[in-house]
């Protein structure tokens, strides 16, 4: 019996060594350590990449400033980078505008978007066929994505600090660059008569575009566009505006306004609009007379409706003619802008009225506006005994007034009724009482006097003027060479910085209009002025004409037309 219980005893044990074991296993797995390849795996998904931006080559150098900037740091790798800077067509893409440009002293204005791929692909039209299309090089980069490859003797490239020096150094260079690097000595080319120093600028349908983002919204915050219109003022400065003789008269059988007929628009497109208004209103004034002797003027006071229909929005008081019908004129005059609420500088109510600077602020830009009479006569000039006129100039006190106007943020326009000359060449004595005033910080210095236009200059970050011709007066000369020909300066400020000027030029007819010159006309008179001054073979660096001694000339005796009409010589 005992053996009995032995044996089944070694059978049960026996029994139990061959029963599955899966009941076992997980047992144990529960009570082990993690395995170490799942553990692994499981730590390499759950850690994040540190965030950083790649920025494509394609980039301008504001948005990588904007990216550099950031508190996101910037790598190489493309594929280790989180966020990716570069072309973009997505909805909050930022939109870079880009300008095509020349020398300024370039006598073509612009050209079409289908000459623009042409010059692309190695087809420039004249005068930049077989010149080189210099741009930096992220630009070149942003545009063969855009419109593809292009001929390297086509393109070239240079570092944008460069750029500006070596197209004035080439003949017909030109180049493209970003809005934000437009600078004075650079002339902008229209596209399809497209310009973004316009303000009737139409982004959608200009060909210079180009749409840069990042492809995770939100994590780097980029404007919206290079060219905020909030940002932008354009400025015209305008020569001799006389509502006398000629030109009074055929505003009395043609309209007040029939002047402005023409070339109005280009007045009250501006956003300040400057004019120099040499004559003062008064209700006795005699009728007009288009052969009117001497030299005595006024004008009608319903004549301000001229200067209301341009859109004048600041008036310029220098002219030697301002006194000549009396103090109670000047002053009648002055209480007839005050009443109508136009600014007035350059000539009040006494000496401290004209001599002091008037300001305005558009968009931002702050602007100072300040002139002078060095010419005469003397009873033209403000006293400081209340005796009203134009301001004499003291040197001394407008170079002082423009360095606080400047440390103060505006940025200051000098203005002269200068010394009459009836040839383009600058004085040496012009070319030293202007440059004072830039020196001083003006940005713009300019000669409001001449009927005859001058030449032009850059001097620091200046640009002077010294005389832009006519406006509003009825010098009918001949031959065609001499006072019909007019400037009409339009300058261009951007978010605090002068930044551009266009030469807009313009013929007068009829003793009293002056109408925009037609292409052969314009190319003429701007290769006249160039050469007059300096600019003829494109230098690096823009020089002045040469000064010289010169002998003003005498003008012709007065002439009569069948109308008759006749033009005096002399200062008027």
């Amino acid at each position: 019996m005992q053996k009995k219980l032995i044996l089944f005893l070694i059978l049960l044990i026996l029994l139990a060594a061959c029963a599955p074991v899966q009941n076992a296993t997980p047992t144990m797995a529960a009570t082990s350590s993690p395995l170490p390849t799942a553990t692994s795996t499981a730590t390499a998904t759950a850690t994040p990449r540190t965030k950083a931006i790649w920025v494509s080559e394609s980039v301008p150098d504001k948005l990588r400033e904007i990216a550099k900037e950031s508190d996101i740091p910037l790598t190489q790798n493309n594929k280790a980078a989180t966020i990716h800077l570069a072309l973009s067509d997505s909805a909050n893409a930022s939109i870079w505008t880009y300008a095509l440009v020349a020398p300024f002293p370039t006598v073509r204005d612009g050209i079409s978007s289908e000459e623009l791929h042409q010059a692309w692909d190695g087809n420039a039209p004249e005068p930049w066929a077989g010149s080189a299309l210099w741009m930096a090089e992220s630009t070149k980069k942003a545009f063969t994505a855009k419109w593809g490859e292009t001929s390297p003797k086509q393109v070239r490239t240079a570092d944008p600090d460069e750029l500006l020096e070596i197209v004035w150094g080439e003949e017909n260079a030109w180049a493209i660059i970003p809005f934000e690097e437009i600078q004075p000595r650079w002339k902008v080319l229209t596209i399809d008569g497209q310009s973004p120093l316009h303000n009737d600028f139409v982004q959608e349908n200009y060909p210079l575009n180009i749409s840069f983002g990042v492809d995770i919204p939100s994590t780097l915050e980029l404007p919206a566009f290079n060219r905020d219109p909030e940002k932008l003022t354009v400025m015209v400065l305008t020569g001799v505006t006389a509502l006398v003789r000629a030109t009074a008269y055929t505003m009395e059988k043609k309209g007040v306004t029939y002047p402005a007929e023409s070339i109005g628009h280009w007045l009250q497109n501006a956003d300040i609009t400057h004019i120099s208004n040499e004559i003062p209103f008064m209700p006795t004034c005699k009728p007009p007379t288009p052969g009117q002797t001497g030299l005595q003027f006024c004008s009608d006071p319903k004549y301000i409706e001229l200067l209301e229909f341009v859109g004048t929005d600041v008036v310029e008081l220098t002219g030697n003619h301002f006194q000549d019908y009396g103090s109670d004129a000047t002053r009648f005059t002055l209480d007839l802008y005050d009443e109508i609420g136009l600014p007035y500088y350059g000539g009040g109510r006494d000496l401290a009225d004209a001599s002091k600077a008037i300001t305005l602020e558009h968009n931002g830009n702050k602007f100072a506006f300040i002139g002078c009479n060095p010419v005469g006569p003397e009873f033209a000039w403000a006293r400081d005994d209340g005796w009203p006129g134009a301001a004499p100039c003291n040197h001394k006190f407008m170079v002082a007034e423009i360095e606080n106007l400047r440390a103060d943020g505006y940025l200051p326009i000098a203005t002269f009724q200068y010394h009459e000359y009836y040839s383009p060449e600058i004085r040496p004595w012009q070319e030293r009482d202007f440059r004072r005033m830039a020196d001083a910080g003006a940005v713009i210095v300019s000669g409001s006097q001449a009927h005859f236009a001058q030449a032009k200059e850059f001097y620091g970050d200046a640009f002077i003027d010294y005389g832009l011709g006519n406006l509003f007066f009825d010098q009918m000369d001949n031959p065609v060479v001499g006072t019909r020909r007019e400037f009409i300066d339009r300058h261009v400020f951007y978010d605090g910085e002068y930044i551009a000027t266009e030469l807009l030029t313009a013929m007068l007819v009829d003793f009293s209009k002056p109408i925009p010159m037609t292409e052969a006309e314009r190319a003429d008179f701007l290769s006249y002025i160039f050469e007059a001054s300096g600019w003829i073979d494109y230098p690096a660096t823009p020089t002045p004409a040469p000064t010289m001694t010169l002998t003003p000339i005498a003008m012709p005796k007065p002439f009569y037309t069948l109308t008759p009409l006749p033009y005096y010589g002399g200062k008027h």
